[in-house]
């Protein structure tokens, strides 16, 4: 089995990021398949935190598009508009997001370098019942590399950065029909807060954002 490394993504990676972005997307469920979302929250994860073992799939922790948001994301190139807000959002002064990668390092005399082959892209919240949270926006792994336990060391390493920062708490989103992540996220402990609470997520369009505001 090949070496791989979770470490903070740079900004070198993201043209990498997009590219996995692009494929996340183009293997998504269409819209009109698609439930609602499930809010699932793990507490006080430590280091090991139940994370570890190999999975078949990538946990799809993104919560659902819209038609027009995926066609966006299906049309991305590296050179368009969406590479360059990745890279300032994420590696300018007052990042927005934080990432990891995953990557399959060569073995020795392999003239290639390391090959990015997923990525956990993450970001600190504030909760006025428990302080410091992080949620997980996004986690994907290439079809090739999954069941090796790529995305349970993309956890563990958010699972040991929130710790390092003081959060209380590991939030992240799945879609309903995602049954296996649900599954192993209650196994692992994690609460789903739509059942238990009766949480609801919902969102702001930029056009109902403009309204809004008065904009």
């Amino acid at each position: 089995m090949a070496s791989v490394r979770i470490r903070e993504a740079k900004e070198g990676d993201c043209g990498n990021i997009l590219r996995l972005i692009r494929v996340k997307a183009a293997g998504r469920k269409p819209v009109s398949q698609r439930g609602s979302v499930k809010k699932v929250g793990a507490q006080h994860l430590g280091p090991d935190g139940g994370w570890g073992g190999s999975e078949g799939w990538a946990p799809q922790a993104v919560a659902p598009g819209c038609a027009h948001t995926q066609a966006l994301f299906l049309s991305l190139s590296v050179t368009t508009p969406m590479s360059a807000a990745l890279r300032a959002d994420g590696f300018g002064e007052n990042p927005f997001y934080h990432c990891l990668v995953a990557e399959i390092l060569p073995v020795p005399g392999e003239p290639h370098g390391p090959c990015v082959v997923g990525y956990g892209l993450y970001y600190f919240i504030y909760s006025t019942w428990t302080g410091r949270n992080v949620y997980l926006e996004d986690i994907y792994v290439k079809p090739e590399y999954r069941g090796q336990g790529i995305g349970s060391k993309i956890i563990k390493k958010v699972a040991e950065v929130a710790l390092d920062k003081g959060c209380s708490q590991f939030r992240l989103a799945v879609l309903d029909w995602n049954k296996r992540a649900m599954d192993l996220y209650k196994a692992l402990g994690a609460q789903d807060l739509t059942e238990a609470e009766g949480w609801h997520s919902f969102r702001f369009e930029r056009e109902a954002m403009r309204e809004l505001a008065g904009k």
